[in-house]
């Protein structure tokens, strides 16, 4: 069984905070569209949000087993995990081998609210994703910040003061690159 990871998941060292997991697959979802939002109240940071229906998302498959799955679960709180119709899914390595009535799971909500002031886009999320899509290759990550909605909302640079609790994996050698790829988006920095 497979999660479809298209947020801090992405990043390896972000995930294994959570559970183990097997081998990330770079791959993308026809159908699926990223948002940055609100998940609900508890969260003090705008996450991204993914929504079905039109458009498309690029992410990493990766294999977990039934404890890990609930795990996830905990993790992904005020979301919901629903599964993927196998012909959505399109493989951008060939490490991709999904078998016919595997299952692939992803986490999404229904509605999205925007961020704000008071929950808005914290840099070291933004820093821990885009580590996790760096990590795959620069064009997986700019597709990445060329199809998530909502780069206009408010950002708070937290980078000397982390308010992301899942901050990992992302390395000095990071920085310049991620600030170019979100300048392309025009994300106002405060």
């Amino acid at each position: 069984m497979y999660i479809f990871g298209y947020g801090s998941l992405i990043n390896n060292h972000s995930r294994q905070l959570t559970g183990q997991t097997g081998k990330a697959i770079p791959a993308v979802i026809q159908g699926l569209q990223r948002y940055w939002g609100k998940v609900d109240g508890s969260y003090k940071i705008a996450p991204l949000v993914a929504r079905i229906g039109e458009g498309h998302c690029n992410g990493v498959l990766v294999v977990v087993d039934d404890i890990s799955l609930q795990e996830f679960d905990r993790r992904e709180k005020g979301y919901h995990r629903v599964r993927v119709n196998l012909d959505s899914i399109v493989c951008v390595s060939d490490e991709c081998i999904l078998e016919e009535g595997e299952t692939v799971w992803v986490y999404v909500k229904d509605k999205t609210e925007v961020p704000c002031k008071h929950q808005p886009i914290v840099q070291t999320y933004v820093d821990t994703v885009l580590a996790g899509c760096l990590s795959i290759s620069e064009s997986f990550a700019k597709t990445f910040v060329e199809t998530t909605h909502g780069w206009h909302h408010p950002l708070e640079n937290d980078r000397h003061n982390p308010k992301y609790g899942n901050l990992a994996g992302v390395l000095d050698e990071h920085l310049y690159t991620i600030d170019r790829l979100i300048e392309q988006v025009r994300l106002p920095l405060k």
